[in-house]
Parts: C-alpha cells; sequence; structure tokens
C-alpha cells in the first residue's frame, strides 16, 4: 500500500472522465489503532457508513443517470479508503457507459472492497426512486449547553472522569470538530455517546469533545480514539459511539463503534 504521502489529498489533481478503480486510495488502519493499544482484534464491532450524494455515469445511448449512494465498510475491513480518491474514482464514472444499475452497484462493491480489503455493501437508488425521509433529531441529553471553560484543544484522556452512580444513558454534542491531517480543512460532526455504567461526568466529557478542536485525524481514527480513551478511564460495561459528520464534496462520513452488536437505521441529521 501507497504511504499517505502519496495520497492526491491536499494536491491539484486532474479529473478523469472515464472508468478508473486505479484511484481509490487505500490506508491501512493498523498503524493508528497500534498507537490506540490495539494489537490484535479490536474491542469494537461496527462500521463506517458513507453517503455519496453526486453520483452519476452515462446509459448506453449517452443519457446522464444521476443516483444516491450508500457505502458501508465494516470496521474489520483492513483499510479506509481516502475520501478525495473516492470522489476522483466517483467521477470516473461520469463519462462511463454502463448496461444497468445493478452493473454500476456491482462494479462499485467490488472495487471499493479491494480498496478497503474487506467487503463493502453498496446501495444505489436513482433520485426519482428516493424516498423523502425526516431529518433524524439525536437521542439523549445534549451536552452542549453546559457552562464549562474551555484551554485544552487537543485530545486529553485526563478530562474524563466517572461518579459511583451505575447509570444507562444516551448523551451526544454538536461542538465536535477535528481537522483533515493533510489539508488542515475542518471536519465537523455530531457525537452520539450511549453507554452503561458508573455515570461520565458531563463536564469532563464535554471538554473531552471539545479537545478534539485542533486534532489532525481522519473521521474513522477520531471515532476509534475517542471509544479507546473513554473504555480505558470510564470502563462502561457497554459503549456506543456513533459520530456523523457534515458533508463535504458531496459526502459524509458517519463512523459507528460498539462494544455489542446494535440494529440501527442511519438517518441524516440536519447539517447533513
Amino acid at each position: 500500500m501507497s504511504e499517505l504521502t502519496l495520497s492526491p489529498l491536499g494536491k491539484e489533481s486532474a479529473y478523469v472522465f472515464k472508468y478508473a478503480p486505479e484511484l481509490l486510495f487505500s490506508i491501512s488502519r493498523k498503524a493508528n489503532r497500534k498507537e490506540l493499544g490495539i494489537v490484535s482484534e479490536p474491542p469494537f464491532v461496527g462500521v463506517d457508513i458513507w453517503r455519496a450524494f453526486e453520483v452519476s455515469w452515462l446509459s448506453n445511448n449517452g443519457k446522464p443517470v444521476v443516483a444516491y449512494a450508500e457505502f458501508i465498510f465494516p470496521c474489520s475491513s483492513v483499510n479506509i479508503v481516502e475520501s478525495k480518491s473516492l470522489k476522483l474514482y466517483l467521477n470516473s464514472l461520469n463519462g462511463t457507459c454502463f448496461d444497468s444499475l445493478d452493473i454500476v452497484e456491482a462494479t462499485l462493491a467490488q472495487d471499493l472492497s479491494k480498496a478497503a480489503d474487506g467487503e463493502v455493501k453498496v446501495s444505489l437508488q436513482l433520485l426519482g426512486d428516493v424516498q423523502q425521509t425526516k431529518i433524524d433529531i439525536p437521542q439523549g441529553i445534549c451536552l452542549d449547553n453546559l457552562d464549562i471553560s474551555c484551554s485544552i484543544y487537543q485530545p486529553d484522556g485526563n478530562l474524563l472522569g466517572v461518579s459511583n452512580q451505575l447509570v444507562e444513558e444516551k448523551l451526544y454534542s454538536h461542538l465536535l470538530k477535528s481537522n483533515c491531517p493533510v489539508t488542515g480543512q475542518p471536519d465537523w460532526a455530531t457525537v452520539e455517546i450511549g453507554y452503561l455504567g458508573q455515570q461520565i461526568i458531563h463536564e469532563g466529557l464535554l471538554r473531552y469533545i471539545v479537545s478534539y478542536r485542533n486534532h489532525d485525524e481522519f473521521h474513522e481514527q477520531c471515532v476509534e480514539r475517542m471509544f479507546m480513551d473513554i473504555l480505558k478511564r470510564c470502563k462502561p460495561l457497554q459503549l456506543t459511539i456513533h459520530a456523523r459528520y457534515t458533508r463535504r464534496g458531496g459526502l459524509d462520513i458517519n463512523p459507528f463503534r460498539s462494544t455489542h452488536q446494535v440494529n440501527f437505521q442511519e438517518k441524516r441529521l440536519f447539517r447533513q
């Protein structure tokens, strides 16, 4: 696998308008997980759900087809796919003829699964077939109105703490911000945290979420770092973290990690 320095991210790129799966750029999950102390099987299950709103190709008579796409990457895949390379890859479909939507769907699944080194599920819907759904609202207690002072803007697990009370609760914040590790561009997200265990001190948790503000890391890596810090510092019996990042360049990325299998339906928030 190529090093991140060879990624198209942050560089001027020529736009290719014919099918080019070689544009996909893989980034191993291994190095970041090793930094987090994960050297074998991670203590979580989950997926990275990508939604693409700028997908198009040509029918056999040259007429454009436009669609909405959802890609589900298992967190067990060896690699993540760098987002700009995925945009360039999707752009390469714009001047390519395909016989049917099913063929495009199968092609995307094959190429993304190869790049991720894991089975990626792909769902395409023609825009005329998409059912309008209501914007979702995060569940639980919003932390954002807590009266706190903040001065730490790099992730610091020491900000986390617990009380002696055993609780099961859902918390969320709209204040998560991190930066692309190559371009420095801001990544904004709403993060939802559900857990069972000793109550996490809300003020400390909000300061911890805010501490990502100047941190440079990919979406998936930020969520796994957050998961591991809370798991180690707060020792919950169960933990689920779901970050829903604001769309950029026609893509939004929504990493989901949990200590246990959870059935949920991914829906858009108002910033998506």
